[in-house]
């Protein structure tokens, strides 16, 4: 089973974001676990749980620079999620864009 995080300024909109993806995930039978956290915890949490994807809530995008450089030597997509598909909360959208991101960045990185 693959791991999409997501990190936002403090979790609480993008868990619904993720709860919309798991669900889609689900219904579609798509081995994915998609769990929200803050950004404060993303060094703890990619270190501990080791996800295969690192997605980044549009009000944090600014961090993504930074967040590449820092987890380079993992070898992990990174994305920031669009932030229209993040305001009406399209967790399939979000969810489709985040697995051929993933698929796309392994072809690439194998």
């Amino acid at each position: 089973m693959k791991k999409f995080y997501l990190f936002c300024s403090a979790g609480m909109s993008t868990s619904l974001l993720a709860s919309k993806m798991q669900k889609v995930a689900d219904a579609n039978k798509i081995p994915v676990e998609v769990k929200a956290f803050p950004i404060g915890t993303m060094g703890e949490i990619i270190e501990k749980h080791n996800p295969d994807c690192i997605l980044l809530g549009p009000q944090v995008k600014y961090l993504y620079e930074d967040t590449k450089k820092r987890f380079a030597d993992l070898n992990k997509p990174i994305f920031v999620i669009d932030s229209q598909d993040y305001g009406v909360m399209n967790g399939e959208k979000v969810l489709k864009t985040a697995i051929m991101g993933y698929k796309k960045h392994m072809k690439e990185n194998a």
